[in-house]
């Protein structure tokens, strides 16, 4: 049953509960003068209210929202906007139609369903022929671009199923000297480099490595970090820049003339 404001002001004053205590709990008495004496009536007294919080909801993390997002495959069109946006600001238009890689330079995509081997074996399926014909030092028939050493040696373990007798040389700065490098593709046949843009485009600088008998150039494109970030959205790193400057060295001119292809594993 609920207290009408007369009845919690007899209940209180049969407990001797005086006006001070009943302001206290939050009530004050009100008399009026009606016919058959007075009456006190009770009113709740008007709380100040409380102000809402100034507390800013927390943003969420990319990494947060990446992990929740279902990965899609990188395609031709990532690659050839981060070119473009890398260059709008300082290329004209024809500078910039200048850098646009031709669709026909392309190989099919990863899908995400394939293993590196598999991905390798279905965009060079001809690939012990090609090993076999090559004898050019100072030169790769494949080169696969990712973001670091640790990552280098991953693919490298990976890919034993489709290297097969190919040799493979280590093209990063960790704990190998460009000049062992050099002597190493001067001394010998090798098939396939493992590395990063920085430790390649300075072989390619330096007479190294000799990019014309190359076929294909894959990008380790859709692995991500434990940020969850993958080689080309690191901020922080020179990758991106090293990619854009290794395309220029060589590799651009290669695609067109359709002597190169691409691929995005």
């Amino acid at each position: 049953m609920a207290l009408t404001p007369s009845t919690l002001w007899l209940q209180c004053h049969l407990l001797m509960i005086d006006d001070e205590q009943l302001e206290d709990l939050g009530y004050i008495p009100e008399s009026s003068d009606h016919e058959g004496g007075g009456e006190t009536k009770m009113i709740q007294k008007e709380t100040a209210a409380i102000p809402a919080s100034s507390k800013k909801p927390k943003q969420k993390k990319i990494t947060d929202v990446l992990a929740k997002s279902e990965p899609k495959p990188g395609t031709p069109k990532d690659l050839q906007k981060l070119v473009n946006d890398y260059y709008s600001s300082d290329h004209s238009v024809i500078e910039l139609e200048e850098l646009n890689l031709p669709d026909s330079c392309f190989l099919k995509t990863n899908d995400l369903t394939h293993s590196f081997s598999s991905y390798l074996k279905e965009i060079c399926p001809k690939w012990v022929k090609l090993r076999k014909n090559h004898s050019e030092k100072k030169s790769v028939l494949m080169l696969i671009i990712c973001s670091s050493a640790v990552r280098a040696l991953e693919l490298i373990r990976s890919m034993t199923a489709f290297r097969g007798e190919s040799k493979v040389i280590k093209l990063f700065a960790k704990h190998i000297k460009v000049q062992e490098q050099v002597k190493l593709l001067e001394k010998r046949v090798v098939h396939l480099g493992v590395g990063t843009p920085g430790r390649i485009k300075e072989l390619i600088k330096q007479g190294g490595l000799n990019l014309n008998p190359l076929k294909f150039l894959v990008f380790d494109w859709n692995w991500r970090d434990q940020k969850l970030r993958r080689m080309m959205d690191i901020p922080e790193a020179i990758i991106r820049k090293e990619v854009f400057e290794l395309l220029e060295l060589g590799v651009l001119n290669l695609c067109k003339s359709e002597s190169l292809k691409l691929g995005l594993f």
